[in-house]
């Protein structure tokens, strides 16, 4: 203790340097939006930077798995190829949902960045508006499965509002009946490998084993979500809820597919029109 007092005495102008350095820099960027603005930036881009390289290694440790997953995912896409309007090998695969004449493009990236410990979890893709990507489009996995929605966006990267986040809303429906119903999350369970949906008409029947899949808003209708668990949730409303049990292992996921809707935005415009002064 006593050589630490004399290590600090000595060189006590450089620890007033570093103190008295940091409060300044905390201050200028609390109280100056351009320079608040410019270090998140900053620093949001660095951490990014930081998990893609740091991930480079977990890539390596799971690459036989993720190969597997390619290849079965390859032989998918070649059995699908007469479906698609056209395929561009360098960038995208554009298709078309036969069931709402809506064209989609289909853009693969990298997850950098995942959680699924928290309440409200969030993951990071190499992707940003230098790829076209923008807010809200809809992200899912490349096996099967909804991962959730892009949150933020960057020039080179983007975060996506995960399925597993309390605040996550997605239209769903059960395969055999047609039957809509919400799908949510983090509803008194957290468990990463279950859901809820939510608001299905009581007159309806549901049974453990029907297949949930996305209704077609914002996500492509038929994209398979999971099977239902359990039935006859409790809940306060005059609506029926059931635990889904979801495809996606959201713990392993490190590519995902961003869906480009080209109607999204006439979509938007008809459901929020701008209201005339």
């Amino acid at each position: 203790m006593r050589n630490l007092w004399i290590f600090i005495s000595r060189y006590n102008a450089f620890f007033l340097f570093i103190i008295f350095f940091t409060v300044g820099v905390v201050l200028t960027v609390k109280n100056n939006a351009y320079q608040r603005s410019v270090t998140l930036n900053s620093t949001n881009e660095i951490v990014g930077n930081a998990y893609e390289h740091l991930n480079v290694l977990k890539r390596y440790l799971n690459l036989g798995m993720v190969n597997d997953s390619l290849a079965s995912e390859n032989a998918k896409l070649k059995t699908q190829l007469l479906k698609f309007t056209s395929v561009d090998t360098a960038k995208a695969v554009k298709f078309v949902d036969t069931l709402t004449n809506q064209q989609y493009t289909y853009l693969a990236a990298k997850v950098v960045k995942n959680s699924v410990t928290l309440t409200n979890n969030i993951m990071t893709i190499n992707k940003g508006t230098a790829d076209g990507i923008q807010k809200n489009m809809a992200v899912i996995s490349p096996n099967k499965g909804v991962v959730g929605l892009i949150r933020d966006v960057s020039e080179h990267l983007a975060t996506i509002q995960s399925l597993l986040h309390k605040d996550t809303r997605i239209s769903v429906v059960i395969k055999k009946n047609n039957a809509m119903g919400s799908l949510v999350w983090g509803d008194g369970n957290f468990d990463i490998k279950k859901a809820f949906i939510k608001g299905v008409p009581n007159h309806i029947k549901i049974n453990v084993g029907d297949t949930v899949v996305t209704y077609g808003a914002t996500f492509p209708a038929g994209i398979l979500v999971g099977r239902i668990s359990r039935t006859n949730v409790t809940t306060n409303d005059n609506f029926l809820s059931a635990e889904v049990s979801l495809f996606n292992d959201f713990s392993t996921l490190q590519y995902v597919y961003v869906i480009k809707n080209k109607l999204a935005e006439e979509e938007e415009n008809l459901e929020n029109p701008v209201k005339p002064k």
